[in-house]
């Protein structure tokens, strides 16, 4: 190589520029550091190159990637940290340079890569690879000796070279740190939603669940189309969920998608995607959810309020497994599992020609119907403390019970908007709720008025008062277990025992019932 001048060489300035672009070009570090080594062989004349790394664990340095040493050679490149010149630059992080190797005892040669005739005229230079003052490794290089001079030059590039090599580093480190980190975020997530959407979770002992139980468990490892049937608010979606976190498809996604709100110009739109250019507007191509869902599951909700021409779409794509995007001509292949839900009868929406019998019988496989809530009485109060209990822990609330006249009232109620109706209840009552039991005036007007229910009698002010005196009394009876004495010194009454036996007979109080 020409002898060179302080400042850099117009070859260095070239070789660094290809060398910058070779390191930041992919994130395969070692595909990187070869193109590295390669360049200084061919641009500036170093014969064999090579970076070892250090194990901080084990303290042992290894050749990792090698320019010009043979795969054997490089095997047998194995140091202590403080051995020979490698373990030395390591250790101290402090560059080393040897003219001629063929002079320095310190060169343990341990790849046996340089003859003995070579060792004569060979210089040898071995910088560290610094991640801020941690050493993480060392490059070094030979070349044909040119004298003092020349080597100094050779380790100020080579260390040039080595930060470059280190920010690299780095930012893998970095990398493969949030990579590692998102990944178990993903197991963590993917474990929460298939403890949340467990069957476990889905909460009833009624006659009835218990067959829904048993058909979703039936289904959920098939590939079968599932038709969820109910009323709104028994559930359905939760069912969804559980079929499709328990099946086959669990790492792919579950798409939803609730017919009834999107608008009839842009269903076909959503659900099957569509060119750029197809229609004012689209400015750029976009997939459409059954692209979206492909390997995992769909849930179309309100299934009964597809339009007649969407359903005919609808059905090919459950017959062909293919869809044509809006403006395209090209068939997509997707693989898909169905699960609809409707509210309504589609039994006697085909008889009325509102909706289409041929896509009724595909989508009917396997239909589960959800029953209301006034259909399983047996349920009202486990799903009750259920919400009492999910609701009290996310607003920090000790709310520890229900209140007998409250279990009442809500048994009473016969609850047209099903479950949703009665989560909503009971988030009402504990927000309303400033002491540790849930008494029936935390309950919503509905429960409690005849004009809207028809489950309870219009009361005056003394009816009222005579209603909540009754239900402190039975509360008291009930935490002294049927203890009369003990119930009347809990509610801090005045009043004598004889009085508040006399208020026991008044309401028809059994206080036998709560021993």
């Amino acid at each position: 190589m020409p002898s060179r001048e302080d400042k850099p060489h117009p070859d260095e300035i070239a070789c660094l520029y290809e060398i910058s672009k070779a390191i930041h070009s992919t994130l395969d570090l070692r595909k990187s550091l070869y193109k590295v080594l390669s360049l200084l062989s061919e641009q500036l004349g170093m014969k064999r190159g090579s970076i070892a790394l250090l194990n901080p664990e084990t303290a042992e340095i290894h050749i990792d990637v090698a320019h010009g040493i043979s795969r054997a050679e490089k095997t047998r490149g194995r140091y202590r940290l403080g051995e020979g010149i490698t373990g030395r630059v390591i250790e101290s992080g402090r560059p080393i340079a040897v003219p001629e190797i063929g002079d320095e005892p310190l060169f343990l040669d341990r790849t046996g890569s340089r003859s003995r005739a070579d060792k004569s005229r060979i210089s040898f230079i071995c910088v560290p690879i610094k991640d801020g003052r941690r050493v993480v490794g060392a490059l070094s290089a030979d070349r044909v000796f040119e004298g003092a001079a020349p080597v100094e030059e050779d380790v100020r590039l080579l260390t040039v070279i080595s930060t470059l090599i280190a920010q690299k580093v780095s930012l893998l480190e970095k990398i493969n740190r949030e990579k590692d980190r998102l990944e178990e975020e993903n197991l963590r997530l993917r474990k929460q939603l298939h403890e949340r959407y467990s069957f476990t979770n889905i909460i009833g002992n009624s006659r009835k669940m218990q067959e829904v139980f048993y058909l979703v468990t039936q289904v959920a490892k098939s590939n079968a189309n599932v038709l969820l049937l109910g009323e709104s608010g028994t559930g359905k979606e939760m069912v969804a969920n559980a079929i499709h976190y328990n099946s086959l498809r669990v790492e792919k996604p579950l798409v939803k998608v609730n017919c009834a709100a999107l608008p009839a110009n842009l269903v076909e739109a959503e659900l099957f995607g569509y060119e750029k250019g197809a229609f004012t507007g689209a400015l750029r191509q976009k997939q459409g959810k059954f692209e979206a869902a492909n390997g995992g599951t769909i849930f179309l909700d309100e299934i009964g309020a597809l339009a007649l021409e969407s359903q005919g779409k609808l059905l090919r794509v459950l017959q062909e497994r293919e869809l044509e995007r809006l403006g395209s001509t090209k068939t997509v292949k997707v693989n898909i599992r169905l699960i609809a839900a409707t509210n309504t009868d589609l039994a006697a929406a085909v008889e009325q020609g509102r909706f289409r019998e041929d896509l009724f019988y595909r989508l009917n496989v396997y239909p589960i119907y959800l029953p209301a809530l006034r259909e399983r009485e047996a349920d009202i109060l486990l799903l009750a403390d259920h919400f009492l209990e999910k609701y009290s822990k996310e607003y920090g609330k000790n709310i520890k019970r229900i209140s007998t006249p409250a279990i009442e009232a809500l048994n009473r109620y016969h609850w047209p908007g099903n479950v949703r109706e009665l989560e909503n209840c009971m988030e009402r009552a504990v927000l309303l709720c400033d002491d540790q039991v849930i008494r029936s005036y935390h309950l919503p007007p509905s429960l409690q008025t005849a004009e809207e229910t028809g489950t309870t009698q219009t009361q005056g002010l003394s009816e009222a008062v005579e209603r909540l005196e009754r239900e402190l009394i039975v509360d008291a009876l009930k935490s002294s277990r049927g203890n009369m004495r003990r119930a009347a010194r809990s509610l801090k009454t005045t009043e004598t025992e004889r009085i508040f036996g006399y208020k026991v007979k008044k309401y028809a109080i059994e206080p036998r019932r709560y021993k």
